[in-house]
Parts: C-alpha cells; sequence; structure tokens
C-alpha cells in the first residue's frame, strides 16, 4: 500500500510539473506573440492610429489579426453600383449597421474595428459614394474615409443631346466647372482625339453629337472634362461591333451618316423592337425618294436650355428654318441630332424588311406605332 502511494505522489509531482511547464510555455508563446504583433499589425494592417492606447492597440490587432482573410473578402459577387449617402454626424457604429443592411460589408463589427485601428472612426466623410458589393471591407473603408478614392456616377440617357449632359455634369458638385469645358470639347470644330478612328469620318466642323454613348460612368470626383469625354468616347468604341460600317455600308451608309440615322430613331422610337421597323421606314422613304419628316430632326434646332425638346403640338413644322429639318430638306440632316443607345445604332446595320412607308403613335399611351404603307393608311391611323 505505502509503494502505491509513493508511486501516486510521485505522478502527482510529475503531472504538476508538466502543468507548470505548460503554462510557462503559454506564457512566453504570450509574451512573444504581444512583442510580435506590431510587426505584423504593420505588415497586414497598417501601422494604426496613433492615439490608441497600448492596451486597446493590442486587442484590436489581436481582433483583426484573426480575422484579416475576412478584411480581404467582398460581401457579395454583384458588380452593380450602389448609391450610398453618409449624412453628416453619422457615427461609423451606424454606418456599419447601414451598409450591412444593403449587403455591402458581411461584417459591421469588424468594419467597425477596422475603422477604430486606423482612427478613422472619427471622422467617417459625409457625403454619396457609390459602392460595390465586390469591394472588400478594406476597400469600403478606404472609399468612406478618402475622399479622393470616390467615385461619383454620371448618367448618360439615350436620346440625350451633348448640351444634357453637360447639364448632367453641372449638376454634380463634384463636376463643378467641367461643364463649360466639355461642351468646347463637344462641340463644332472642337479637338478631335486621334486616338479614335471613327471620329475620322466627321464632316468638318461637326461637333461629336452621336458618338457620346449613353451609359452609367463611375468617374473621380477630380476628373477632367478631357477625362470624361475619354470615356464616352472609349465607351462607344467598345459597344460598336467591328464590322459595323461593313454592314451598314451594304445599306448605302457611311459611319456618320449610320450614326445620324440612328440618332432620329432614338428619338422616335419607345419600345426597342420597334427600332428595327422605324430604320426600315427611313431606308424605304430614302429609297423613294421622299423626305423623311421626322418630327425630332424639326424639335433639334429649337431646343434651348430647359426645354431641349421643345412641344411641336401646333407648329407648322415646316417654318422651322434648319439643315436639320426634314420636313424641308432631302435625305438625312447634316449630323446627329442626340446620342443613340445601342439598340438604336444596331438598327440601322440591321432593318426590318418591310414596305413600310409612315408610322404615328398609336392612341392608347402605349408609345408604340402604328405602320402604313400608303398615306391613306397612314391617315386611317389617325387618333380621332
Amino acid at each position: 500500500m505505502r509503494i502505491r502511494e509513493k508511486r501516486r505522489q510521485t505522478n502527482r509531482a510529475a503531472r504538476f510539473f508538466i502543468f507548470i511547464l505548460a503554462v510557462a510555455a503559454l506564457a512566453v508563446a504570450g509574451i512573444l506573440a504581444l512583442a510580435l504583433l506590431p510587426g505584423l499589425a504593420a505588415a497586414r494592417l497598417g501601422a494604426g492610429s496613433p492615439s490608441l492606447n497600448p492596451a486597446e492597440r493590442t486587442l484590436l490587432v489581436a481582433y483583426l489579426t484573426a480575422h484579416a482573410r475576412d478584411l480581404d473578402s467582398a460581401a457579395g459577387v454583384d458588380d452593380t453600383p450602389v448609391p450610398f449617402s453618409i449624412a453628416r454626424g453619422d457615427t461609423a457604429n451606424g454606418v456599419a449597421a447601414r451598409l450591412a443592411q444593403q449587403g455591402l460589408v458581411s461584417d459591421p463589427q469588424l468594419l467597425t474595428y477596422y475603422l477604430r485601428y486606423q482612427g478613422a472612426d472619427s471622422h467617417v466623410e459625409a457625403g454619396d459614394f457609390i459602392l460595390r458589393q465586390t469591394m472588400t471591407l478594406r476597400e469600403v473603408a478606404l472609399a468612406l474615409t478618402d475622399a479622393h478614392a470616390r467615385e461619383v456616377e454620371l448618367r448618360v440617357i439615350e436620346g440625350w443631346r451633348r448640351e444634357q449632359i453637360a447639364e448632367a455634369l453641372a449638376a454634380q458638385p463634384a463636376f463643378a466647372g467641367v461643364a463649360d469645358d466639355f461642351l468646347t470639347l463637344t462641340g463644332p470644330n472642337g479637338p478631335r482625339p486621334a486616338t479614335y478612328a471613327f471620329l475620322s469620318g466627321l464632316a468638318p466642323g461637326a461637333s461629336l453629337e452621336g458618338f457620346l454613348f449613353p451609359d452609367t460612368y463611375l468617374m473621380r470626383p477630380s476628373a477632367s472634362a478631357a477625362t470624361i469625354l475619354d470615356k464616352l468616347l472609349a465607351d462607344f468604341q467598345s459597344r460598336l461591333p467591328a464590322d459595323y460600317s461593313q454592314r451598314v455600308a451594304a445599306h448605302g451608309l457611311n459611319l456618320y451618316q449610320a450614326i445620324t440615322m440612328a440618332s432620329l430613331i432614338e428619338r422616335e422610337a419607345v419600345v426597342d423592337d420597334e427600332r428595327p421597323v422605324i430604320a426600315s421606314v427611313l431606308y424605304n422613304r430614302l429609297a423613294a425618294g421622299q423626305r423623311l419628316e421626322i418630327d425630332a430632326s424639326a424639335q433639334y434646332p429649337l431646343g434651348q436650355a430647359g426645354h431641349w425638346w421643345p412641344s411641336l403640338q401646333g407648329l407648322d413644322l415646316h417654318t422651322v428654318d434648319s439643315l436639320y429639318n426634314t420636313y424641308n430638306h432631302d435625305g438625312l440632316p447634316p449630323g446627329p441630332i442626340s446620342n443613340p443607345g445601342l439598340s438604336s445604332i444596331m438598327a440601322v446595320a440591321n432593318p426590318a424588311q418591310t414596305a413600310y412607308l409612315y408610322y404615328r403613335a398609336k392612341c392608347d399611351g402605349s408609345g408604340r406605332h402604328a405602320f402604313a404603307v400608303t398615306y391613306d393608311q397612314q391617315v386611317a391611323n389617325a387618333c380621332s
């Protein structure tokens, strides 16, 4: 019995000694980790805010290091731009919660801690932002705290003329002072960027109307008029099929004439499936030697600030004295009257095969048109 008791005591002593060694090892590991954490943090998290006290810095570093993978992960795969606004006085916690509600961050607490570590929780920028689900948590934090990292949305609508694009620029505080430069660059006799071969076919003295591609653009607030113009022209170039000029040449048009026709279709059509049909009407009238008589071609020269597309009700369209007015002049206008979208541009290359020579808006408010082969049919399609 005594031997067994001695063995038990020996085993207890051994186990206690091992326990003490383990505790000591953990303590040493902890001390080493604390010593190494600043270096690891600087490498993975940045230097951090100098205002943090040592205890808070250590806790934040430990937490953020453990979640480093999450810092570099996105909340989703949808790359759609999402407008997000921060009002003056909004807290970092409140902003993070709203970002999570909109699916822009998956861990609002992690964002709050990261902002705190960077010392940015107290100066989240007030303003309007464009964010995406595909941005990592770090990128979202940068966008919210660095005014230079923001992107501002510019939406160019199909059928707008270049003056309307300039007005959209002027309406954005981020683009203050850019609108006038944009009008100069895109106006008649303006400088034409040599990098875009399609501009070589413009008529002498023509503006860039027609080639300012309608789309939603994200711009830096510091973007110049030249930078904005380059984005619009680059988008046009990338969207236009490589064989487009050959395809419209088969219909007797060069690129400039095709974009001019597309600009008419853009202002006339409301629904996409009618664009090729309206294109066929224009081709048919040109082939028959008839004037196009497009209402929008009379609107274009009458446009002015606040009323770029004025009502023509009660106006004798033959009284509008302009080369753009297809009621008074044969063939296409001398240039585009708007900036068409891709559907109208492609309708010129792929017109429907019809015998129609006329169309007019239906009376049901649908935006659709009634098409006719003869003038009598056109008259019969009039609203009663």
